[in-house]
């Protein structure tokens, strides 16, 4: 996209100085979709210029992708070769940064059959679990930035022409990013860290042992195990560097028991699983598990997620999410959980992060199930946010303080 190369120049060294953070000396392992090449090949030449040893790139193609789900045997779905695996696995075992680019096609999968798809899913999480261990306790730095694809710009603004609808979302990836409308985007990033970070550090203060979710077709407890964290913006990885996982961001949070969710909770957006909509659901949680659910689409795809492991029924993530951030702000759905997930409060299905609980990377898979800590293949954000969501606090003393009204933090940090 030509006339916005001077705003993605800026966009690619914000990925690089304030996404990963990339060291000089240290690799970095990069995917793109190959409709985003030109981003891709601006993002490289600024982790050359950062001083990066190595630019791997990795390719991605959705029509590959769609052809393979829909034609290839359905043994190979299931047994996929570790070769295929082995590089990404191997990258950040040996200390490479990691930047996803992320332009997906919302209705990519939609024709195909919700077993396959969910055979292919489960055998690729498997082939990836090293890396996905790694990411999850921050090993090393890892970011996600968004390019607008053909096929997503024209889900976001069907009425349009595709150029149009590719202007239309590039605008607003952009302003969303923090990159328009700053004349230094990162220091913008910095001041913005700034403030999540005291966000964090408040709700780590109040130390709750219960958080209540009220809205319409919302009534839940979840409740936090000793010992949590709460972050917000950028963290370190495990060797001290200072990194933003997603680009945007506009969440704070942690990990809930996995045995500690009951009640019912509604989506309040669509959810993008792996290229299938899933949009109207509602989960109904006893003793931290699925035991109920509906959908209004894609009930099927649902209960394929549902069913990807023993623990994808269970929580690994709460995050707090004002309903009046700057994606919200837009009016759009994104059907793009990187963008969804930083307009609404939210929760995710399947693995916790390690990293939301005091001395979680050093636990053994014993330790971190007796802790509360959720295990899983998958981590699927869903949002359950709106401006009629009231979140209270339950503290270690038992006194309700109120956290969210109306969607948006009861109180103020400074």
């Amino acid at each position: 996209m030509e006339p916005y190369k001077a705003s993605l120049k800026k966009f690619a060294k914000l990925a690089i100085k304030i996404g990963v953070n990339l060291q000089p000396g240290q690799g970095l392992f990069l995917t793109s979709p190959i409709e985003a090449a030109g981003f891709a090949n601006l993002v490289a030449e600024e982790a050359y210029q950062a001083g990066a040893k190595d630019v791997t790139m990795r390719w991605g193609d959705d029509e590959t992708e769609r052809l393979r789900l829909q034609r290839a045997p359905e043994e190979a779905l299931k047994q996929i070769p570790n070769w295929k695996f082995a590089a990404q696995n191997a990258a950040v075992k040996d200390n490479y940064a990691v930047l996803h680019i992320y332009g997906p096609n919302p209705d990519l999968l939609d024709t195909i059959d919700d077993a396959r798809v969910g055979a292919y899913m489960r055998a690729s999480s498997n082939g990836l679990k090293p890396y996905m261990e790694s990411i999850m306790k921050d090993e090393t730095q890892w970011s996600i930035v968004a390019y607008p694809t053909k096929a997503w710009a024209k889900k976001i603004f069907p009425d349009k022409n595709t150029e149009e609808a590719q202007t239309l979302l590039m605008e607003e990836i952009l302003r969303i990013s923090r990159v328009s409308g700053n004349e230094d985007p990162i220091e913008a990033w910095n001041k913005h860290n700034e403030a999540m970070h005291k966000a964090s550090e408040f709700m780590n203060r109040m130390n709750f042992k219960q958080l209540i979710y009220s809205a319409p077709g919302t009534d839940l407890t979840i409740d936090l195990p000793q010992g949590h964290i709460w972050s917000g913006g950028s963290g370190p990885s495990t060797s001290g560097i200072m990194f933003n996982a997603n680009i945007p961001t506009e969440e704070v949070f942690t990990m809930p028991h996995k045995r500690g969710v009951n009640g019912t909770v509604s989506s309040t957006k669509p959810l993008n699983a792996d290229g299938r909509i899933i949009d109207g659901f509602s989960l109904t949680f006893k003793d931290g598990e699925v035991v109920d659910f509906t959908a209004e689409k894609g009930a099927d795809a649902l209960r394929h997620l549902l069913e990807s492991d023993p623990n994808a029924r269970r929580l690994g993530e709460v995050a707090l999410v004002p309903h009046h951030s700057p994606v919200s702000e837009s009016g759009l759905v994104f059907y793009n959980t990187l963008f969804d997930e930083n307009a609404s409060c939210h929760l995710a299905l399947g693995k916790a992060y390690p990293t939301c609980i005091k001395g979680g990377n050093d636990l053994d898979e014993a330790g971190l199930d007796q802790a509360g800590v959720n295990d899983s293949l998958i981590h699927e954000d869903f949002m359950v946010g709106s401006g009629e969501l009231d979140i209270d606090g339950i503290t270690q003393d038992g006194r309700r303080v109120p956290v969210f009204r109306k969607g948006a933090w009861a109180f103020s940090f400074d």
